[in-house]
């Protein structure tokens, strides 16, 4: 499946047929995500970013070929520092990044909503982070309670953020 065909999904359509699922290939992120960038629904394979209060590595994603991918940002959800601003966004769309999800705060709301890319994020705060050069990347994370792991596909619409351990046709 290619980027451009994830144009028409619906997250409410994958859980109608995924609702049985036992198995754990199929998550549902809890509804406590706010909606920021230019793109209102995004999907793709998943990248990670594991930080507390520290957007090092964070930047060096989306200074990275995004490929189509959802970065997802395990910042403990931390409401105290924004882990991604406008400057990110707008770095992370010229790169190629499909959306990012932070589970944490984001500032900068204006050039966030400017940026084409699609972002999901607790709530907005201006502080900036500090950067000691701390976190990993690629590694399995914990946002709200689901595990999500390096190459899981996200899918975010207007109705929610589910994750799947393979690609679901819509």
């Amino acid at each position: 499946m290619t980027f451009t065909s994830l144009s028409a999904f619906s997250t409410c359509d994958f859980c109608d047929t995924h609702k049985g699922d036992v198995s754990g290939a199929f998550r549902v992120l809890p509804p406590v995500f706010q909606s920021f960038g230019g793109v209102a629904s995004f999907a793709g394979p998943v990248s990670t970013v594991k930080c507390h209060e520290d957007n090092t590595l964070v930047k060096a994603a989306v200074d990275s070929p995004g490929e189509g991918r959802v970065l997802v940002v395990d910042g403990g959800a931390s409401l105290r520092r924004a882990l991604v601003g406008g400057k990110l966004a707008t770095a992370a769309a010229r790169n190629g990044w499909a959306g990012i999800v932070v589970d944490g705060s984001v500032r900068d709301v204006a050039e966030l909503n400017a940026a084409a890319v699609g972002i999901r994020a607790l709530a907005l705060m201006p502080l900036p982070t500090e950067k000691r050069n701390e976190g990993q990347r690629d590694v399995a994370v914990q946002i709200q309670g689901v595990w999500v792991r390096p190459g899981d596909w996200l899918y975010a619409d207007a109705d929610g953020i589910v994750v799947s351990a393979q690609a679901l046709s819509a």
